[in-house]
């Protein structure tokens, strides 16, 4: 159900799974994968896991396939886990978008990209 209307390329600063939530890395062009709540989440990998120093394509606009990382319900703002993987925001985190699918902890979902914060 992906539709992306805007996708980044940049180098992978470390490990990046496939459908995980992204942050800017230390330079320019860099990404690593979102570990917190309150990172700066800024887009999503696209189905190709990248390791560090590999390109990666980041999904920034549009509607991204995303990890799931605890029960997901459609309609949800969704922030990212230690892992990169979307779980429901609490009214403090950082917003990377919202829920277009239900869902649980491994299915991959789909997500309507707005960052934000909640």
């Amino acid at each position: 159900m992906a539709r992306s209307d805007f996708i980044t390329n940049g180098t992978a600063e470390g490990t990046i799974p496939a459908y995980t939530i992204v942050k800017y890395g230390a330079t320019d062009g860099g990404w690593v994968a979102a570990a917190a709540a309150t990172d700066l989440l800024m887009g999503v990998n696209d189905s190709v896991p990248a390791a560090s120093g590999e390109r990666v394509d980041i999904v920034r606009a549009g509607i991204a396939d995303v990890l799931y990382g605890a029960t997901v319900t459609r309609g949800q703002p969704l922030t990212a886990d230690a892992s990169g993987r979307a779980v429901p925001a609490a009214s403090t985190n950082r917003v990377i978008g919202f829920a277009e699918v239900s869902g649980v902890v491994g299915d991959v979902g789909s997500m309507l990209l707005a960052p934000g914060v909640f």
